[in-house]
């Protein structure tokens, strides 16, 4: 099965589409393990010695043995240990409720922030942005999501957002932007210097020098997302010479 999504690596993938593992006597009982260790990504689901796509896009393959489907998606489905941006939208007794852009509302209890106690209560209002972790996630129970790591630790997580600038893109660009070594974020840290939180969900929030500033790179990352590298570089060498 694997060698068969290797082939279809970079290929336009529709849902319904399924690879089949094929045992065959040529393979060896150590390449059947092999094979069948496949982590699948999002747009793929596994169902028993079939991998099949639930969603349309290209096929991404990650060595060793992860694949997903690179789709253009904006709805977001919650994953346990995801995070993302949501909005505090109430407050009600001891659990606040948070828009992710899910179907439903995540659930966020006041005790899930670092050093939160029934006494010492966090400083969360409504309409507040917080970046969170979903703690619980799935199609039977409500999700939950926490603003502490493992360890008790905030580590980046909890409310923040002031003075910047919060928007939406598809879930594809966030991926992208959130590889290691990033091409679009490397050019706009030459260009703007800039504070920037990526929420798996889709959801982007940025703060530069200036409004102006924090304009121009929600803009520049907006318009990133359909265009080659090339493109890219002009449209960023244009905004550098002051030329937009």
């Amino acid at each position: 099965m694997e060698s068969c999504l290797k082939i279809k690596v970079g290929a336009v993938l529709l849902p319904g589409d399924v690879f089949t593992f094929i045992k065959t006597d040529t393979i060896s009982l150590t390449d059947t393990l092999k094979d069948e260790k496949i982590i699948c990504g999002p747009g793929l689901r596994r169902n028993g010695d079939d991998v099949v796509v639930c969603k349309s896009g290209v096929l991404r393959h990650k060595n060793p043995n992860l694949y997903w489907v690179d789709s253009q998606q904006r709805r977001y489905v919650p994953v346990k240990g995801e995070s993302v941006i949501g909005i505090v939208t109430t407050k009600s007794g001891d659990v606040f409720k948070v828009d992710v852009g899910g179907s439903e509302q995540a659930s966020l209890s006041y005790l899930a922030f670092e050093g939160a106690t029934k006494r010492n209560r966090p400083n969360v209002q409504v309409g507040d942005l917080v970046y969170a972790q979903f703690l619980i996630a799935n199609k039977d129970m409500e999700p939950e999501l926490v603003c502490i790591d493992s360890s008790g630790r905030a580590n980046g997580l909890g409310v923040f957002g002031a003075g910047g600038l919060l928007f939406k893109v598809s879930l594809g660009l966030v991926r992208r932007l959130l590889t290691p070594q990033n091409e679009i974020l490397k050019d706009l840290e030459k260009l703007y210097p800039c504070e920037l939180v990526l929420g798996m969900n889709g959801r982007l929030w940025v703060r530069a020098a200036t409004v102006q500033k924090t304009l121009i790179v929600a803009n520049l990352l907006e318009s990133s997302e359909n265009m080659t590298a090339q493109q890219r570089r002009t449209l960023f060498k244009r905004v550098a010479d002051g030329n937009l």
